[in-house]
């Protein structure tokens, strides 16, 4: 599934989910207003700086500025950076006026900083970089390099909240920058210039400061200045109260330390490169060049290096059909915008509008039926925003630009802006000023990113799921660290965990079926301990198993084993093996065996260890990942599925051997790939049957591929919608990932709308990483507006602190005497909440009607509702089939008049109408799928 086997294979870098590094740095820690030192010979240095083309003609002022400090330092030459080692093991990165980083780089960054690393940037960052690394450093930054200033200007301190390190005089002066853009969460403003508007001249995160000009220039800051920056700045990472770690390495990362360019080695050794195949997270290992001098403290395991993994040739699957669907804006593109793309443009400006209208109504509903008023600084769309409940007490509400320091306008100025933008947009267009047209877009999308309700719940009862990745639960590294992942995650609201318990084809658990326990776990069990820690926490556990992938090369790395090395079980049984057409066990260009599906063996095997799952732990429910044959291109001659059962048994069907048929050969190709669909559709039948036997409650759920059918079964032979009209499957999870709202809309809408999955209840997949905070939210958001009952986040790897905190907030635990309901375990009573909540809504748009509706209209809309709700909670508290047949029939009645009922409101925000009806869907939905669930027929 999680063929995240990601974009950044196109890179050739294999990296990605290498494991958080513990970090540790030897450095003497002086209070944290203090310069930094001379450093004394014996000390180690306290960063890295990065040497580049870009920085060389200027490296002179750089070298001479950092020996004023008087702190020592390492130097990465950029051009030798391939992964995440080759960024070092010092805990802060310097990158000083580097405008180009290559995708590998800039990944490979991201990868270092997520294990600790801490960086320190200035000038036009990556400016000149592809606009995937522009925006994958955006978020690392937590800004972007906006525009240069035609003059030299004052930098100043904020006039909002000043970061406590940043409050000394010697940090404000004159300088010749530029504009920094923050990011719409997470971002502080820690200087801004004196011009007009009071533009960010210097913005800060948690693991990142990013300074507007080009450091160690004399034409852009005075020494004095630049000094008094990088002082604050590296005191800041490198101090903190207990019990920070930010005094230890990146572990990991290269040892070697050159302190000249000419001495700066190139790493030709591999360094652990890490995994990312399934949606899994691997475990980096690093490793020093020969020359490198021993460690001070004690430091993980060093591999020896392993020959090269051929990379595979092309962008993955999951990401060439998130390129199908983008909708690239590009800042400062003149590029011509064909009629199609204005018209894409537009309406996704409307529907993020309807977004952010619909958040924000939810808000207030909710806080009018709690008899909590809000505050003109948190009010929704136009014709609800005079609504004030009198005698109660006002409390405001944040939206994520008054919560992070976005604009200081309000939700309607905001939205008034947006609408003016959106409607010049043709006229921009028609004009040929395309780059104005997309900067105003751009424009309008931060705007409106910025009036989300951040701070209140508007979460219904939902499935919110994560899945738990190898790696992650292999870095916890015992059960206490196991629990601190599940508090984190239960905070936050999540209540359905997918933990990886088999993988390349290793099991997380010591089996009794499985050749091997994952090697990387020792001296313990995490599925044992996962199943308790989330049933102490009312939370569902899921095994989630890798099916019909029997390896992978790139966990091969981590274990140092040869790269070819098919995984235990295929060890043990070269015969269970599938193969393509040229007689490769692995596809070329990707990195998995697979197993033969048509391999009586093997079905037995995989069927018998996933009984030992669900009959030995008390898990939840199981999730079947690779769940398909690896991907395919018929038309280019490359097909797989040529195992010795599949071929013998296809041979005795036909007559005829697959290896020596062709697409061209149209009716026995059809034939060849009926069969190979056959193999996994029976599979999946048969491990629903079996497994509902012994646990009838158990809940079985597929990750798959968002393609067209059609195309999807000609190149993995994946037809879920049978398994869902079949009643195989419970949930249905698309990896609909993409980087934006508008391509995971395209990627999700299509299986939202359609009517081939019976009963089976959808819940698309969001891919959290290079995801921007408010971003993801936005993602959710649509996902609470469209017809399915929750969503599933990939992966806890990629679980930050600022998603924790937004989570927290408008989903977290609501203290209760009772559970929440979880739409796949308590259809009904889920139903009968949300339908209520829905009521809410409709009651706060009436009692501010500002439309003039008749009374008497009125009172029918609220009589029929109330109707529905009677017959909607008397199914909850009394499950019977009698009951059911009068709520679907009433859910029936309401929703053919529910149109003619709002007529007058479909005129003035269709959006939000489609929005309730959307949700009228996702009940209907509910009622179907608890009629199958709990057998409810008359």
């Amino acid at each position: 599934m999680k063929n995240q086997e990601k974009s950044h294979k196109k890179t050739n870098l294999q990296i990605k989910k290498a494991g958080f590094f513990i970090l540790s740095f030897n450095f003497l820690i002086l209070n944290s207003f203090s310069i930094l030192p001379v450093t004394a010979a014996t000390e180690e240095p306290v960063l890295s700086v990065v040497y580049g083309q870009e920085n060389a003609n200027q490296w002179r002022g750089i070298t001479d500025r950092l020996q004023t400090i008087g702190v020592k330092y390492c130097v990465i030459p950029l051009n030798d950076v391939k992964s995440g080692a080759d960024w070092g093991d010092r805990r802060v990165l310097f990158l000083p006026n580097v405008e180009t980083l290559t995708p590998t780089q800039a990944i490979a960054l991201e990868e270092w900083m997520s294990k600790g690393g801490r960086l320190i940037a200035s000038g036009p960052v990556g400016s000149l970089s592809a606009p995937g690394v522009r925006q994958l450093l955006r978020s690392l930054l937590g800004g972007y390099w906006g525009f240069s200033l035609s003059d030299t200007e004052q930098i100043k301190p904020t006039t909002s909240k000043i970061p406590k390190w940043t409050n000394q005089t010697d940090l404000f002066g004159k300088v010749r920058g530029g504009v920094v853009i923050p990011n719409d969460m997470g971002t502080e403003s820690a200087a801004v210039w004196n011009s007009k508007d009071n533009p960010a001249a210097v913005v800060t995160t948690e693991r990142s400061t990013f300074l507007g000009w080009r450091w160690g220039t004399d034409t852009a800051s005075a020494v004095e200045l630049d000094n008094a920056w990088l002082k604050a700045a590296l005191n800041h990472y490198l101090t903190a109260p207990p019990p920070s770690s930010r005094m230890k390495k990146v572990e990991g990362g290269s040892q070697s330390c050159s302190t000249t360019v000419a001495a700066a080695p190139r790493q030709q050794e591999i360094r652990g490169v890490g995994e990312q195949g399934s949606r899994g997270a691997g475990e980096q290992r690093g490793s020093s060049s020969p020359s490198s001098p021993p460690p001070k403290t004690a430091t993980a395991p060093i591999t020896k290096p392993l020959p090269i993994v051929k990379p595979p040739s092309s962008q993955e699957a999951i990401d060439q059909l998130e390129q199908a669907v983008r909708l690239d804006v590009t800042p400062n593109s003149n590029q011509p915008i064909s009629n199609n793309e204005a018209i894409a443009l537009q309406q996704e400006l409307e529907n993020l509008i309807g977004r952010v209208e619909s958040a924000n109504l939810a808000v207030l509903a909710d806080a009018a039926n709690e008899g909590v008023g809000i505050s003109e600084e948190k009010q929704s769309s136009s014709h609800l925003d005079t609504y004030t409940p009198q005698s109660v007490k006002e409390q405001p509400t944040q939206l994520a630009s008054t919560k992070l320091g976005g604009l200081g306008i309000s939700k309607d100025q905001a939205l008034a802006q947006v609408r003016v933008i959106a409607k010049s947009l043709p006229q921009l267009i028609a004009q040929k000023n395309y780059a104005l047209a997309r900067q105003q877009w751009l424009t309008a999308k931060t705007i409106l990113w910025q009036q989300f309700p951040v701070d209140r719940r508007l979460a219904q009862p939902e499935i919110r799921a994560v899945w738990l990745d190898r790696g992650t639960i292999v870095r916890a590294g015992s059960k206490a660290g196991l629990a601190q992942i599940f508090d984190r995650l239960a905070q936050t609201g999540i209540n359905t965990v997918f933990f990886e318990t088999v993988n390349a084809g290793y099991t997380i658990y010591p089996s009794q079926v499985a050749k091997e326990q994952n090697p990387l776990i020792r001296g313990w069990d995490p599925l044992a301990e996962a199943v308790k820690l989330a049933h102490e926490r009312d939370m569902e556990l899921h095994a989630w198993v890798w099916t019909f992938a029997a390896g992978n090369q790139r966990h091969n790395q981590i274990l140092n084993v040869n790269p070819n090395y098919p995984g235990p079980v295929l060890a043990a049984h070269p015969d269970w093996a599938n193969y393509d057409n040229l007689g490769n066990m692995i596809p070329v260009g990707q990195t998995k065996p697979f197993f033969d599906p048509a391999n009586p063996k093997v079905r037995q095997y995989l069927l018998k260890l996933y009984d030992e799952i669900v009959t030995r732990y008390n898990v939840d429910g199981l999730q079947l990942d690779y769940i398909r044959y690896p991907f395919q291109d018929p038309s280019a001659g490359r097909t797989y599925g040529y195992g010795k059962a599949a071929r013998a048994q296809f041979q005795q069907l036909t007559g005829v051997d697959p290896i020596n048929i062709s697409p061209s050969q149209p009716e026995l190709w059809q034939k060849w790939t009926t069969f190979r669909t056959a193999q996994v559709d029976s599979f999946v039948a048969q491990v629903s049957q079996q497994l509902r036997q012994k646990r009838p409650n158990l809940i079985l759920s597929v990750a798959v591929f968002p393609l067209p059918e059609l195309e999807r079964i000609q190149k993995i032979q994946q037809n879920w919608e049978i398994w869902a009209r079949r009643g195989d499957v419970d949930l249905i999870v698309p990896m609909t990932y993409a980087l934006d709202t508008s391509r995971f809309q395209r990627l999700a809408q299509p299986w939202i709308a359609s009517k081939q999955l019976g009963a089976t209840l959808l819940v698309p997949g969001i891919r959290l990483l290079s995801l921007p905070t408010i971003g993801a939210f936005d993602q959710l958001q649509l996902v609470r507006d469209l017809p399915v009952s929750g969503y599933a986040l990939f992966a806890a790897e990629n679980f930050n602190n600022e998603l924790q905190k937004l989570f927290i907030s408008t989903q977290g635990r609501v203290q209760s005497t009772k559970s929440e309901p979880i739409p796949h375990r308590q259809p009904f009573q889920t139903a009968a909440i949300r339908y209520t909540a829905l009521q809410r809504e409709w009651k706060f748009v009436f009692q501010n009607d500002q439309l003039q509706r008749p009374a008497q209209k009125i009172s029918d809309f609220n009589n029929q509702a109330e109707v529905l709700r009677s017959a909607l909670n008397q199914l909850a508290a009394s499950p019977s089939p009698s009951k059911l047949v009068v709520a679907k029939a009433t859910l029936t009645r309401f929703q053919s008049q529910f149109r003619v009922l709002m007529s007058q409101e479909l005129k003035s925000n269709f959006y939000q109408v489609k929005v309730w009806e959307n949700r009228l869907v996702t009940i209907e939905r509910l009622l179907r799928y608890g009629e199958r669930r709990v057998q409810l027929r008359p």
